[in-house]
C-alpha cells in the first residue's frame, strides 16, 4: 500500500465532485490497478489456509468507488475509501468472508456475515442457539478476541419470540448481523509486508466464517 493512495482518498474527501475526479482519473486508475493486484496477493495468501478462496479473482471482490445516490440524502458521487469483500462468489456472495476497508483514519478488517436475508438470519440464530458452546469457543479464543473485540451491526431490543427470553444465548439472538471488526492505524497498511500482516489477522476469522458458512451451505445458497 502506498501513501499516494491515502493522499488521493483524503483529497477526494475534500473535493468529492465529478470535475475533480475527472481531472484525477488517470491517478485513480493507476491506484485502483495496484489495489486489484494487492487484493489478489491477499486472496492467494488466504487461500493457502482457506480453500474456499482458491480461484477467487480480486476483480470480483472489489467494490466500485461510485456511490449509488438514488435513495441517499448524501449526493456526493464517490466513496472515499477502497474496499474488498473476499469470499467464494465475490462481493455479492451471501457467504461469510473477509473484508478489507482502506480509508484515511478508518482502516478496518471485518469478517462474518453482514445483513443476511431473513431466512438465513433465522437459520444462523438457530445454529448459534443449538451450538452455543462451539460458538463461544470461537469468539472467546484469545487471539480472536484480542484482534476482533466487538461485533458490529444492528441489534433488536428483545429476543425473537421463537427463543427463550433469558440466558447466555439472548445477546446473540438479538443480532441482525454477525460481523466482527478490527480497527487499525493507517500505518499498518504502509509497512513493507502489509499484505502478509493483513492475511495473518484475517485468517483468525476462519473459524467464525466456517461456523456461519455451515448454515449457509445447509440452505443451499
Amino acid at each position: 500500500m502506498t501513501r499516494e493512495l491515502f493522499d488521493f482518498l483524503r483529497e477526494l474527501g475534500a473535493h468529492n465532485n465529478r470535475e475533480w475526479f475527472h481531472e484525477h482519473k488517470v491517478q485513480y486508475d493507476v491506484l485502483r490497478a495496484g489495489f486489484v493486484d494487492d487484493v489478489q496477493r491477499l486472496i492467494s495468501l488466504l487461500a493457502v489456509s482457506d480453500e474456499e478462496l482458491r480461484g477467487v479473482q480480486s476483480q470480483d471482490c472489489i467494490y466500485r468507488i461510485y456511490r449509488d445516490i438514488r435513495f441517499s440524502p448524501d449526493k456526493t458521487p464517490y466513496k472515499t475509501f477502497f474496499s474488498a469483500y473476499m469470499a467464494r462468489g465475490g462481493k455479492k456472495s451471501p457467504r461469510a468472508g473477509y473484508y478489507l476497508h482502506v480509508e484515511p483514519g478508518n482502516v478496518l478488517l471485518c469478517g462474518g456475515i453482514w445483513c443476511p436475508e431473513p431466512r438465513l438470519l433465522k437459520a444462523l440464530r438457530q445454529a448459534i442457539y443449538d451450538n452455543l458452546d462451539e460458538w463461544n469457543s470461537i469468539i472467546e479464543a484469545p487471539a480472536f478476541k484480542n484482534t476482533y473485540p466487538v461485533f458490529d451491526g444492528e441489534v433488536l431490543k428483545t429476543v425473537p419470540r421463537s427463543f427463550p427470553k433469558e440466558g447466555a444465548h439472548a445477546q446473540w439472538m438479538k443480532r441482525k448481523d454477525y460481523t466482527v471488526v478490527c480497527h487499525l492505524p493507517d500505518e499498518f497498511l504502509l509497512q513493507e509486508e502489509w499484505v502478509e500482516a493483513v492475511a495473518e489477522k484475517l485468517l483468525l476469522l476462519k473459524p467464525l466464517n466456517d461456523f456461519l458458512n455451515y448454515t449457509v451451505d445447509e440452505l443451499s445458497f
